[in-house]
């Protein structure tokens, strides 16, 4: 029965391209059933089958005595036995009068248990649940069944059958059953109307469903690709893929026109759809570097509102006027270390200043800055706060510093239940000087959230490196600060003499200067080009470098301390692609889960692909698979010291880490690297794409591919996005427009 070899103990074997099959049977037992996310055991008498079957799979509501539809796989556990997940379960009413008795009496119907289920069936017979569907007339003359009983019996099912046809309607629509309970979670008895009324909706209120997905609900609804409806809210989708780029919005005419090309309409319609968008509020029109542009509401309110803040924000500190001489001189002593003329200008500006931004590339000392200026101020009293974006680098702002560092997130205090942070303008932070390091990472919404929570005339530090990428989300802060002209910068320049003894610094400064990196010299060791013409040939040697001559050359973990490092996702030698590769090779297992494109392992390299407030992980975590739950349906991911547990159904949330986009490593620093370059990224390479890849390795770092690709990304300088911060900045008045 079972050719295919056995998984080890306790794990689930699956195979690629085992056909999907349709069974139906009779619910005896629901071992387990999780009303939040719908996740169900079930012990179903399948015809033709002695035994019970245990299936698993997602049903908002399921009980003993319902017949099931199922669609799904054969599956084998060691532990378990054999199981049949089902993709889907559709649970219909019972019709014989010893399966209404089971159902009655499990407990689906308030006032109705085993007792009061026989006596129904015994009075209605199988036209029971007709009786009750038609109001129930004639209840109270069952033995028992007063008024308050029989009401109770018909609100419960009114209840009971509005979930089973809003479930039935999204199956009709081509929903999974796990989105049709996220569906059924958000909108409870309005999901029918609110999606008939306006299936776009779902792109914007519920989890893990854009706009694809709504347009394919839309159009097995019948709604015309070109109503109205269907164009406004693609016109926004539009919008939010150019927020994906990082832009704030785009020019008026190239939305229209791209809109028109996306949506296959023609671009009056578009147009007609831009003028209802801005009326709703949705979107607004401003002046975009000399263009008339489209932006986002709430992106368009919070650039104005980090200008206002910004400029308010310009003048003295709180400590008032120190000697920086002096205090240049005192800290010097104390630390037995003498600073760089860039380092004392820096500090003085610093020292004086309420907001100030502390930049410069790798080697030039904004470490040793930052604990200077927090040993002279710490002497003074001030009380000092400091962030980071991500957890990793919050954890070298603590190694450097000596002092708690926070992520962003933690500091704000961010509020899992009713979204946003706890900290702002009602309870600001308790301090007189805010530093946040890796500056270059912070977006639009953050700097707002961050302003807002920071006490009136506290000072804020941003320290960063502004010839890095800017931030994965909308915006460019850091880069606009700096243009505008209007905020006191402070650039280190200067490279120490042990910075400078490293290849992977030095050529970190060419690159950033537009200058090739020096491929010949290879004084330090640490800096190497490996020439593959083809994608192929790259593919190969990069395997055999990761796996074993890295390992064997410089000890180091293929896994824990090596991160490929990828210009996009797409092609040969994308993320995508190098990440199933290496997923077989490092860590190769049978089973698996599957989920959303990938498939899930014990061992598995992971990272957060979006925010996650209620389990405290962001955008770009790194974790390590630690558990799979086959019986509760669930992993665990071990993040630095903390596991976080991640039900199937939500691992949209987790892509493969083997290899990693070069935007998604921002603010990581790992002992070693490997960057991919070849002329099928043409799209997307850059100086400041490839600048910022080489300044996440700390003991190694390697390019592998083409010359040609090398010498493309150098020389191309990666235009700006379109924001409006900097308008914001330079006009006369912090709220002119």
């Amino acid at each position: 029965m079972w050719p295919l070899p056995l998984p080890r103990a306790g794990l689930v074997a699956t195979w690629r391209g085992v056909e999907s099959l349709r069974l139906s049977g009779q619910v005896e037992r629901v071992t387990f059933h999780n009303p939040d996310n719908g996740f169900c055991v079930l012990q179903v008498r399948l015809p033709g089958r002695r035994e019970l079957a245990a299936v698993v799979g997602y049903a908002v509501s399921v009980n003993p005595g319902e017949t099931v539809r199922l669609q799904g796989h054969w599956a084998v556990d060691l532990t378990h036995g054999q199981q049949f997940r089902a993709d889907s379960v559709v649970a219909i009413p019972p019709s014989s009068e010893e399966g209404l008795i089971r159902y009655l009496g499990s407990g689906l119907i308030r006032g109705v248990g085993p007792v009061y289920a026989e006596r129904l069936v015994a009075a209605f017979g199988t036209a029971v649940l007709e009786v009750i569907d038609a109001g129930g007339a004639g209840l109270e003359k069952v033995p028992g069944i007063g008024p308050k009983r029989a009401a109770q019996i018909r609100g419960s099912w009114a209840e009971q059958r509005s979930v089973r046809e809003i479930m039935l309607f999204l199956h009709a629509q081509g929903v999974s059953t796990a989105r049709a309970v996220r569906i059924f979670k958000t909108y409870g008895e309005q999901a029918v109307s609110v999606i008939r009324e306006n299936p776009y909706r779902l792109a914007k209120d519920v989890r893990g469903i854009g706009f694809k997905t709504a347009d394919q609900i839309a159009a097995r609804l019948g709604i015309a690709r070109d109503a109205p409806v269907r164009v406004e809210a693609g016109l926004v989708y539009v919008l939010e893929q150019a927020l994906d780029q990082g832009h704030c919005g785009l020019p008026k005419v190239q939305l229209i026109s791209e809109a028109a090309k996306r949506l296959e309409v023609d671009s009056s319609l578009a147009l007609a759809a831009l003028q209802a968008d801005l009326a709703s509020g949705q979107v607004v029109l401003a002046d975009l570097r000399g263009k008339e542009g489209v932006l986002l509401g709430g992106l368009y309110r919070a650039e104005q509102e980090i200008a206002e803040r910004v400029l308010a924000r310009l003048g003295p500190p709180p400590w008032g006027k120190l000697d920086a001489a002096a205090a240049t001189a005192w800290v010097e002593r104390r630390s037995a270390l003498q600073l760089a003329p860039s380092q004392r200008r820096a500090l003085a500006l610093a020292l004086a200043s309420g907001l100030c931004i502390l930049t410069g590339g790798p080697g030039v000392g904004k470490t040793t800055l930052v604990r200077s200026l927090l040993q002279i101020l710490t002497a003074k009293g001030v009380r000092s706060l400091l962030a980071a974006p991500t957890g990793r680098a919050a954890k070298r702002l603590f190694e450097a510093s000596g002092l708690e560092a926070k992520t962003l997130h933690r500091l704000l205090e961010v509020d899992p239940v009713q979204g946003g942070f706890r900290r702002g303008l009602e309870r600001p932070l308790d301090c007189d000087l805010l530093i946040v390091d890796e500056a270059s990472m912070v977006d639009v919404p953050m700097m707002r959230a961050l302003l807002r929570a920071l006490p009136v005339g506290a000072a804020l530090y941003l320290v960063g490196d502004a010839d890095q990428l800017p931030s994965v989300g909308p915006g460019q802060v850091l880069a606009d600060l700096i243009a505008s002209q209007r905020v006191p910068v402070a650039r280190l320049g200067e490279i120490f003499r042990q910075a400078a003894a490293s290849q992977i610094v030095t050529n970190a400064h060419r690159i950033r200067e537009g200058r090739m990196p020096d491929l010949v010299s290879a004084r330090s060791g640490d800096f190497y080009f490996v020439d593959a013409e083809q994608p192929e040939q790259a593919v190969d040697r990069l395997q055999r470098l990761l796996c074993e001559r890295i390992p064997k050359t410089f000890g180091l973990d293929p896994v824990q301390d090596v991160q490929v490092l990828c210009p996009m996702n797409r092609g040969g030698l994308g993320a995508r692609a190098l990440n199933l590769l290496l997923q077989d090779r490092l860590n190769p297992r049978e089973a698996r889960v599957e989920r959303f494109g990938w498939r899930y392992g014990l061992g598995d390299k992971v990272m957060q692909v979006e925010n996650d407030y209620q389990r405290e992980v962001y955008n770009g975590d790194l974790g390590r698979i630690e558990q799979v739950d086959w019986e509760q349906r669930c992993l665990e991911v071990r993040f630095d010291s903390r596991l976080v547990q991640y039900p199937f159904d939500e691992l949209d949330t987790l892509s493969l880490a083997f290899a990693t986009t070069i935007h998604k490593s921002q603010g990581s620093e790992y002992p070693a690297v490997i960057i991919p370059l070849s002329t099928q990224h043409a799209t997307i390479l850059g100086r400041r794409l490839l600048y910022t890849a080489v300044t996440r390795g700390r003991k190694l770092v390697i390019l592998i591919g083409q010359r040609r690709a090398l010498g493309l990304a150098v020389r191309r300088v990666q235009g700006q996005r379109w924001t409006k911060l900097g308008d914001w900045l330079r006009a006369p008045g912090p709220g002119a427009g």
